[in-house]
């Protein structure tokens, strides 16, 4: 038989940006190894890179750290197209937008390895769960704050624009956390996420009835 003359296919370019790879690579190493623990040689091996490039497209591994956490801390930001609430139906509806958008990209799997990465690296790398508490939870519980002062300017709440932003976030996670860092408990699905926002919104507009509602039933 003839020997075939054609050549091997040659193997793909990696087509993958190195930044990318590095901050891919950084996030499996510390989820593998602990923040403490994984060194910029392992994660410069895994992207296929030079510790030089590695420094020079993204830095120390603090902010490889801080870079991994924002990209996914940015997900928790309050969509910009969410309208001011003007009535009380307009608040419920931009509540459950919320709601909705921080159970889902809260639950998601990725997010959740974040929480626990800061859990596990609190005593060892206590920087991993400011950094998270700075770009994650307070961001988001930023935005509820923002939407309750909203409300109180157009005359439909009253009372403390904190305390009710924490009150409603409460409302909306129980204890849904705590399995989903625990393991014990699945994410929600799409319809599971969207019972539960309206069912938190439905119970803290109960707690917080209209304060001109509130003032009337007060005064008989």
């Amino acid at each position: 038989m003839a020997k075939s003359t054609a050549k091997a296919s040659p193997e793909p370019a990696d087509d993958v940006p190195a930044r990318r790879r590095i901050l891919d690579a950084a996030f499996s190493a510390f989820m593998e190894s602990g923040f403490a623990d994984a060194s910029t040689l392992e994660i410069a091996t895994r992207a296929r890179v030079s510790k030089r490039e590695l420094y020079a497209l993204v830095g120390s591994k603090q902010e490889m750290l801080a870079a991994c956490i924002a990209e996914r801390a940015g997900r928790l930001q309050l969509p910009v197209e969410l309208p001011a609430p003007t009535d009380r139906e307009a608040l419920a509806r931009t509540l459950v937008m919320f709601g909705t958008q921080l159970l889902r990209e809260v639950s998601d799997p990725a997010v959740i390895a974040v929480f626990r990465l800061a859990i596990a690296e609190a005593v060892r790398a206590p920087e991993v769960a400011r950094t998270l508490n700075t770009m994650g939870v307070e961001t988001s519980r930023a935005a509820v704050r923002s939407i309750m002062s909203g409300a109180q300017a157009a005359g439909l709440l009253g009372g403390d624009a904190t305390g009710m932003a924490d009150q409603f976030i409460g409302l909306l996670w129980g204890n849904l956390m705590t399995k989903l860092l625990l393991g014990v408990s699945e994410p929600p699905n799409a319809r599971e996420i969207a019972k539960r926002a309206r069912a938190a919104v439905m119970a803290f507009l109960q707690l917080h009835p209209h304060p001109d509602l509130g003032y009337a039933s007060s005064s008989r």
